[in-house]
């Protein structure tokens, strides 16, 4: 479908103009997915298109759907490190502890990529740190794996 081709090229590029011409003609393209899963959201957060993710979010765009590995937006975001996107997404009301099939959750994701501030952002946003991977690991494990210090001591004073 050629229309659904244009749109995520305007979603991977940040064409505004396009997007919302798309979705003038066609509302359901919100609501696509690529060959990977991803939603419109899911790839416009990936990318960075902050103002892009407030629009989609506007339109109806479901927060916390997932792509064919059953990440969100927010997983994205946070080992990205788009810290106003993941601002955005949980003030939509992501769920701020939804696994993937790895059992990775956005926090695990996080301290994988010693993302602090993201850290300290979802635990502020109720961040659960004592739910396990897939591999039985918490997020504290990660950060001790990794001898991240800092890390560390944020999630031991939750």
């Amino acid at each position: 479908m050629k229309n659904k081709e244009n749109f995520f090229n305007h979603i991977r590029s940040g064409n505004m103009e396009g997007i919302a011409d798309l979705l003038a003609t066609d509302p359901k393209l919100l609501e696509i997915n690529d060959q990977r899963g991803s939603t419109p959201l899911l790839l416009a957060a990936y990318y960075g298109h902050e103002g892009l993710v407030r629009f989609l979010l506007e339109k109806g765009a479901q927060v916390d759907a997932k792509d064919g590995s059953g990440s969100t937006a927010l997983m994205g975001v946070c080992f990205k490190g788009y810290l106003g996107i993941a601002e955005q997404l949980i003030n939509a009301g992501a769920n701020v502890n939804q696994k993937n099939a790895m059992g990775a959750t956005c926090l695990i994701y996080a301290v994988t990529f010693n993302r602090q501030d993201m850290a300290e952002l979802l635990l502020k946003n109720g961040a659960e740190v004592a739910i396990k991977d897939a591999k039985g690991k918490t997020a504290l494990d990660h950060a001790k794996d990794q001898g991240m210090e800092s890390l560390i001591k944020l999630l031991e004073t939750y």
